[in-house]
């Protein structure tokens, strides 16, 4: 008598989880795809602004090549030609076209230039 409504409510419980995880995958697959590189991106763009500096070489979102003057707090001027500067926002610089290298990057330099080195020291002593 009580083994028809058990087995009738199991069925709808089953129903239920078996209907809610196809959206469960769904909103997984959207954060891992979309979402979270996304902020990533956004979180090196915003790393990126935050680093500049007097001297780099910077592209804004509208083309504009130039060089940082100054910088303040919300805005930094570009020296675009010899006697032409202008101001814009932080947040129009798509980026920095001549980023420093790292320390990997200069000791990966200089263990080129010792070869050439040992080079010319071998070619003296001969």
């Amino acid at each position: 008598m009580f083994l028809p409504l058990l087995q009738a409510a199991g069925a709808t419980s089953s129903q239920t989880l078996m209907s809610v995880v196809p959206f469960i995958a769904i909103i997984a697959i959207f954060y891992f795809f979309i979402i979270r590189p996304q902020n990533k991106k956004q979180k090196e763009t915003q790393k990126m602004i935050d680093a500049l500096k007097k001297g780099d070489k910077v592209v804004t979102i509208g083309g504009i090549h130039g060089v940082v003057s100054s910088t303040k707090e919300k805005t930094v001027i570009l020296k675009v030609d010899e006697n032409v500067k202008i101001e814009v926002n932080r947040a129009a610089i798509a980026g920095v076209e001549n980023p420093a290298p790292a320390k990997s990057d200069k000791k990966a330099e200089e263990s080129k230039e010792s070869p050439k080195e040992e080079a010319a020291d071998s070619t003296k002593a001969e």
